[in-house]
């Protein structure tokens, strides 16, 4: 009996341990490398060599009020947004859940806002917001109704850019919705309709329970990705006008390459890190409970 070696046992392990290693080490460093930063004073500025301060950076940042700020923004750009685009990609998504004419051809327009990098689509609704010569305010003045200073004025700039990431990223959950409507069972919808249940009943008791795993998963990829929005808002405002729509990546951008506070910058990240962290967990044990 031939003895095999130790690589010819263990084929199965080295050959994707070169991927392994290189996927955690593109993860693992730069999470530990900021978080080790956080810990620093390193300012490019001051002239003074990187130096280890403990908490101290945290302290600093966390007194300011427009770190504060910038993390109630966060969240309410998130929850705003996200928000409004599970409600339209779910309605969109069952009113497509039916064979009708043009149904690929309208699954193939939803696809358009998806495939638009952010910043051009930031750039095109700066134009379509701009106050004098954008199609917004157009319309509005059609309609008899006042203009608006869409992303001009701190009233109105957060909502606005929530409107923007509600137009290219609503398609995405109608389209993770409607494949998870497309997997569900026939069976319940005919016993149900046997025993003689409305449609309206169907859809609140059969439907929309059977996708909700799918909707909660929907929603956990936009909650992360909505954390993170920095492409947009960057482009549109550049966190302004003041502070209006600065948001903690907006935030970290600006301590990093604006005022190359690279310690506080670090803090902000590790915080934006730790936050979308926990509400990924949370929506995820959510999305266990709904599965049955």
């Amino acid at each position: 009996m031939i003895r095999t070696g130790f690589v010819e046992r263990n084929l199965r392990i080295l050959f994707p341990m070169p991927a392994v290693v290189f996927v955690l080490v593109m993860m693992l460093f730069p999470v530990c490398y900021t978080l080790f930063l956080s810990f620093t004073n390193w300012n490019l500025t001051s002239g003074m060599p990187l130096k280890w301060v403990w908490l101290k950076t945290y302290a600093r940042v966390f007194s300011e009020p427009r770190f504060l700020e910038a993390m109630g923004r966060t969240f309410s750009f998130t929850a705003g947004a996200v928000a409004l685009e599970t409600l339209l990609g779910t309605g969109i998504a069952l009113a497509l859940n039916r064979e009708f004419r043009g149904k690929g051809l309208i699954k193939l327009l939803l696809l358009l806002p998806l495939v638009a990098t952010p910043v051009a689509v930031g750039i095109v609704f700066s134009l379509f917001y701009d106050p004098t010569i954008g199609l917004a305010n157009y319309a509005l003045t059609l309609l008899g109704l006042p203009k608006i200073a869409w992303v001009s004025a701190p009233s109105t700039v957060l909502p606005s850019l929530i409107l923007v990431d509600v137009w290219q990223w609503t398609p995405m959950i109608t389209l993770i919705v409607l494949a998870g409507l497309a997997g569900i069972s026939q069976e319940p919808y005919e016993s149900a309709r046997v025993d003689g249940a409305s449609e309206f009943q169907i859809l609140r008791r059969i439907t929309l329970p059977l996708a909700m795993p799918t909707i909660i998963t929907a929603m956990t990829l936009r909650t992360v990705d909505a954390l993170k929005t920095f492409d947009i808002i960057y482009a549109m405002t550049g966190g302004g006008p003041g502070y209006a729509s600065e948001t903690l990546n907006v935030l970290g951008y600006k301590y990093s390459f604006e005022y190359f506070r690279m310690g506080q910058s670090s803090v902000v990240l590790v915080v934006l890190f730790v936050v979308v962290l926990a509400v990924s967990l949370g929506i995820m044990r959510l999305r266990a409970r709904t599965e049955f």
